[in-house]
């Protein structure tokens, strides 16, 4: 007899751990199949370079989008750390290197646009464009862990025609266009439409409309935090709360197979050891939709390209900078922009869209180690080294074949820190820490890359496109109780519980709890 539980939930990716917390603490008998030897999906940490004592959350990195009410329902032993300093963006003005610093209090920040713009202008259009997007993260983040309200309802709780327009039916360019007038401005604004995402900032479909307002709605104030211990410490608390409350957490157990009647589901599995099924009145599938049509014995859509270079790196010291007037320990603890000027961004996707790797990739970079230095060994934090974290920009999947991707993946490395050196006294290359065998300490990664060893379809961190926190259609969208969650598939008792569900995407937990609060509320 095959054992059976209320659920089975597909994937062990920091979502589906919330799922199945949730479910367990709530007295449903609960399921959890993972196919890697861990959980934690694309939230870990790991030491990837031997011998040094430095534990990287190797692909996702930040916090914005994890609600306290998920921490506070599961009582996580998981702490964030605001950074000091929101972002620092090099230049060269009338050949002398300078750049934008944003953070420090609102007198510093005042100053710092003064002296790149030469007037109070560019700050003043600053301050007024993160009140209409503070706005908005007030009034639409809490909407995000209850049922998924229409376009009208969700227009009506904004109540600023304004905000509307601007992030909802607009390409985001035009505002960016008609609020700043300096072109690097322009390009730091544009930077949260772009994470993940291969857009133009007038693309007609909203992409980066999209992308923009998950980036800047965390928490209800935007503000991008640093997860104590790295990632991991995220996945490990969710797994030991779902694990006390009676969930079985299986790694090593890859899903094949999903079939249903709407009522009852079978799921196969494969293991080392052979294959295995079992029943269950649920199915919550932590893995991207792509996938669950596979799963299901449909055919999967085109999966929607992913767009970004990771990079991992340790450093024996922070570089300095050309720009002398601002010590690296602030310009590398925000995000440090490169290569992202308004029009550096657009010729990049131009170029990226006509098949050739960006020529200036434009990327970012930030210092996990500045703000927590926990994920550093003591002997590495008394000998001063720090990590740094950096996303490159417009290179999607396209660029990239089984054939060329380690002689593209090495070009396009080269290509973003050769940008990077740009801005520095002393080139990247000779802080960075070398492991026991002698090699240094960067590893990139492309959207091939994280195809293959996450099962991102494309590449894709978002597992596809982003969609807006509303119900495509209005009317019918509660006559099915899953519905009201945005976590429905065509099949009535098979639910998305990933970055793939309606408000899914990022490290945020979302999905999982709102896939959890379908089953209890059926």
């Amino acid at each position: 007899m095959r054992p059976s539980y209320d659920a089975v939930v597909i994937g062990g990716g920091h979502n589906a751990l919330v799922a199945a917390a949730y479910l367990a603490r709530a007295g449903h008998s609960v399921l959890l199949l993972e196919r890697l030897g861990r959980p934690g999906g694309a939230a870990v940490s790991s030491r990837p370079f031997p011998g040094v004592d430095a534990r990287l959350s190797r692909y996702s990195y930040l916090v914005s989008l994890l609600p306290r009410k998920i921490v506070r329902d599961l009582d996580l032993d998981f702490r964030v750390r605001t950074r000091n300093v929101s972002s620092y963006t090099p230049t060269v003005r009338d050949g002398r290197p300078t750049g934008l610093l944003v953070g420090g209090g609102e007198s510093r920040t005042r100053a710092s646009f003064a002296r790149l713009t030469g007037d109070d202008r560019a700050y003043e259009a600053w301050r007024d464009f993160y009140a209409l997007t503070a706005h908005a993260a007030r009034r639409i983040f809490p909407t995000l862990t209850e049922p998924l309200p229409d376009k009208a309802e969700l227009r009506r709780l904004v109540d600023d025609d304004t905000v509307w327009r601007t992030l909802f039916e607009e390409p985001i360019g035009r505002a960016v266009e008609a609020r700043f007038a300096d072109d690097l401005v322009r390009g730091v604004v544009l930077t949260d439409a772009l994470i993940g995402t291969f857009a133009d900032a007038h693309d007609p479909g909203l992409r980066q409309n999209r992308c923009f307002l998950y980036h800047v709605i965390g928490g209800g104030t935007g503000d991008w935090n640093v997860p104590v211990g790295g990632m991991g410490t995220l996945t490990r608390a969710l797994a030991e709360r779902a694990l006390a409350a009676g969930a079985e957490l299986l790694t090593g157990h890859e899903v094949t197979r999903v079939e249903t009647d709407g009522k009852r589901a079978e799921v196969t599995y494969r293991t080392a050891d052979g294959d295995g099924t079992v029943a269950a009145r649920h199915v919550l599938v932590g893995t991207s939709p792509h996938e669950l049509a596979a799963l299901t014995g449909q055919t999967p859509p085109a999966p929607a390209e992913g767009a970004q270079l990771k990079v991992n790196m340790v450093l024996k010291r922070l570089p300095k900078l050309r720009d002398a007037s601002v010590d690296p320990r602030e310009a590398f603890a925000g995000t440090f922009h490169i290569a992202e000027g308004y029009a550096e961004l657009a010729r990049a996707h131009a170029e990226a869209a006509g098949g050739a790797l960006p020529s200036a990739p434009p990327s970012e970079i930030y210092c996990h180690s500045l703000t927590d230095p926990t994920i550093l060994g003591p002997d590495l934090v008394e000998r001063g080294y720090h990590t740094l974290t950096l996303f490159g920009l417009h290179t999607p999947a396209r660029l990239f074949t089984d054939a060329t991707n380690a002689t593209a993946r090495d070009a396009l490395l080269t290509a973003t820190l050769a940008q990077l050196d740009a801005h520095l006294a002393e080139p990247i290359a000779d802080c960075l820490a070398t492991d026991a065998d002698g090699r240094p300490c960067v590893e990139a990664k492309t959207p091939l890359d994280l195809e293959r060893e996450l099962r991102l379809p494309g590449g894709n961190i978002f597992h596809g496109d982003l969609s807006f926190p509303y119900a495509d259609d209005a009317a019918g969208h509660e006559d099915r109780w899953e519905d009201r969650w945005g976590v429905a598939t065509a099949h009535p008792n098979v639910h998305l519980c990933g970055a793939g569900a309606r408000r899914g995407g990022g490290v945020s937990g979302i999905a999982g709890h709102n896939a959890a609060m379908a089953v209890l509320e059926r």
